[in-house]
């Protein structure tokens, strides 16, 4: 279940739009880990993130996944390829980095 999505500003990442695509309640559970200490603050995993790869971050998403809360970044590289990467949201510990640039071929360059 997809908790929130984040829409990130081209390169000022303070910038947050949340869609309204989610409900009150997934809003608030998301919250309530965060204000309890169960998932790490979003600028934290941003760090992490641009330490790992760098580039410019398009989408950020937090899921409960089996008992644990991942976050779900997207980002656009120095070489315009996409990459998804998993963090777990408590221990900012890396899952995984996905390169999803050859899911959508370039159209038109």
């Amino acid at each position: 279940m997809k908790l929130w999505r984040f829409i990130l500003g081209l390169s000022f990442v303070g910038a947050l739009m949340v869609s309204s695509a989610f409900a009150d309640e997934d809003h608030e559970q998301a919250y309530q880990a965060l204000r309890q200490g169960a998932i790490k603050p979003l600028s934290r995993i941003l760090d992490v993130v641009a330490r790992t790869v760098p580039g410019e971050v398009i989408e950020v998403e937090l899921e409960r996944k089996s008992e644990a809360w991942v976050y779900e970044i997207k980002i656009l590289d120095d070489q315009g390829r996409r990459k998804k990467i998993l963090i777990n949201a408590a221990t900012e510990e890396i899952l995984a980095i996905k390169d999803k640039s050859h899911a959508h071929p370039d159209r038109g360059r």
